[in-house]
């Protein structure tokens, strides 16, 4: 016979509380009707430990909640996406919500429609948006709705939506500034989506770091549309052919790396005795290549738990954060791409 169904006194004598206590923390209330957090992880972690099983369809008839949230990315095929997506997941499961991901495959108009499905259709709580950019007059919408909503790594100034993001600006300086201790000064910069906050602030740095390296911030050496495989394949090609004596190269994606690494086989450049490389992003290829990559890591746990967490404090209190925009620290790390420019060997 199928064993009976942990019950709700079952989970509450576990945890050491009272039934109705353990009602309220199980359906997100904690906040709201005083319980601290450590009665609500007692509460959830009995829970989990139990096998409890909550009628949903009863709880959300009860309280007027989906228990969802909705997660949407540009590309769930790229790992820092699929990273972020998965630390959210867990960090929403953890507090009784399940996601829902939907992937916007890089295109404006079809994140306009996932948007609108997700709001109008699943009657999600909250959104943890991954937008791709530019245009976001739909955002603005979402804000002055009032919905709980909270951006990830692109930001826009003038929408007032928590965010957070990577500190761009630092990690292109640290990169290019690593590439011109090692003697280089013609380097060439594979941008990814000009006019977004990831791509802008990112430039911001590369250029600063040129301008006290005493070294000319030309524009020519600025190539690229896009964070993709083929903006970066291009992009590499280009500046090969236009300025042959480049010794360097800065990526702002794993992606851009991917297809500069696919130019330079093309050409049959080694990394780094011929040419240097440097990406934004760590990516599980980077570390295992011939000359393991030298990267920007971005810490893609922290972004994923601090999106969730903003956006789970918004649906219990119906209140937006203080703080709206929140920087999480890159950090330079140092591989074996980066080697003396062939005329200094």
């Amino acid at each position: 016979m199928p064993a009976e169904p942990v019950t709700l006194e079952q989970v509450a004598a576990a945890a050491g509380v009272s039934p109705s206590t353990a009602s309220r923390a199980l359906a997100g209330k904690a906040r709201e009707c005083r319980i601290s957090p450590q009665t609500e992880e007692a509460v959830l972690k009995a829970a989990r430990g139990l096998g409890f099983q909550p009628s949903q369809v009863a709880r959300s008839l009860r309280n007027r909640r989906s228990g969802l949230i909705g997660l949407l990315v540009p590309d769930a095929s790229n790992p820092f996406f699929a990273a972020i997506a998965r630390k959210a997941t867990m960090f929403a499961e953890r507090h009784g919500l399940s996601t829902l991901l939907a992937d916007s495959h890089d295109s404006m108009e079809h994140e306009r429609e996932l948007l609108a499905h997700l709001m109008q259709s699943r009657q999600v709580e909250g959104l943890i948006i991954c937008s791709i950019g530019g245009s976001h007059d739909h955002l603005s919408d979402l804000a002055r709705k009032g919905a709980n909503v909270v951006i990830v790594d692109r930001w826009f100034s003038d929408i007032q939506l928590p965010s957070v993001t990577s500190d761009n600006e630092r990690g292109g300086y640290l990169a290019t500034k690593a590439i011109i201790d090692h003697g280089h000064r013609d380097i060439g910069c594979l941008q990814g989506r000009p006019g977004t906050s990831s791509n802008d602030e990112r430039l911001k740095g590369f250029t600063r770091a040129l301008v006290e390296g005493g070294l000319t911030a030309d524009g020519s050496l600025v190539r690229g549309d896009d964070f993709s495989l083929q903006s970066g394949y291009r992009s590499t090609c280009e500046l090969l052919k236009a300025r042959p004596g480049i010794s360097a190269l800065f990526a702002f994606s794993n992606q851009n790396a991917l297809g500069a690494l696919r130019a330079f086989a093309e050409r049959k450049l080694r990394v780094p005795e011929d040419i240097s490389l440097v990406m934004f992003d760590d990516a599980p290829f980077a570390e295992f290549l011939a000359s393991p990559l030298s990267v920007i890591r971005q810490d893609v746990e922290a972004i994923g738990s601090c999106a969730a967490e903003l956006l789970i404090g918004q649906i219990r209190t119906a209140e937006r954060p203080k703080e709206m925009l929140h920087r999480v620290p890159v950090e330079f790390v140092d591989r074996a791409s980066i080697g003396r420019p062939r005329s200094l060997v």
